[in-house]
């Protein structure tokens, strides 16, 4: 269920948990954090994505295309986003930290592990614009009317569960002395 991408696969081996100088509380509290600010999401979502199911409005074809949109986004955000990339370079930066805590670092550890700060180019950019992408996309959802818009919001729920699970399980593998194969992506 979780394997490597093959563009994790290109990558040199990434920051196994080893070492004098490794903290892994600074690893857990950095992915804990983002495992923290997902879960948010998902509690204030998943109301919202379970009215029109609470409520039986859905019609036939509105009920297939809300399973549709949940199975679409298990794969592509849920898989291929948050399992193959978000994940690893999130627990490799929580690794790197740990192995290398600055007190600013430390103290914004799920900020620095979601790349928004200290990291390359590529994945500032990644950070930054994904967040107002997101960002865009609940303020115009907040003008849909339901059941269209539980539709919407229960393939981001189901999303974004999967990304929880999958960092978890990652964490799990990396302090159990597992090497990942996904860079810090620093600059």
């Amino acid at each position: 269920m979780f394997s490597r991408s093959s563009a994790a696969q290109a990558l040199p081996p990434g920051p196994a948990l080893e070492g004098r100088g490794a903290l892994p509380l600074v690893a857990v509290w950095g992915t804990l954090g983002v495992a923290a600010l997902l879960v948010q999401a998902i509690l204030r979502l998943a109301p919202l994505a379970l009215e029109p199911i609470r409520e039986r409005s859905l019609t036939a074809t509105q009920a297939i295309l809300y399973v549709t949109w949940a199975v679409a986004s298990l794969y592509f955000e849920g898989y291929r986003a948050f399992q193959l990339r978000f994940c690893p370079r999130v627990v490799a930066r929580a690794l790197h930290l740990s192995q290398h805590p600055r007190p600013l670092h430390v103290a914004l550890a799920p900020l620095f592990c979601m790349g928004f700060f200290h990291a390359n180019r590529r994945t500032l950019l990644l950070a930054w614009g994904t967040t107002a992408m997101v960002v865009g996309f609940i303020v115009a959802l907040r003008h849909v009317p339901q059941p269209w818009r539980g539709i919407v919001d229960g393939g981001v729920v189901i999303a974004l569960a999967h990304g929880v699970v999958a960092l978890l399980v990652q964490l799990g593998r990396a302090l159990g002395g597992a090497r990942l194969e996904a860079s810090a992506e620093l600059p």
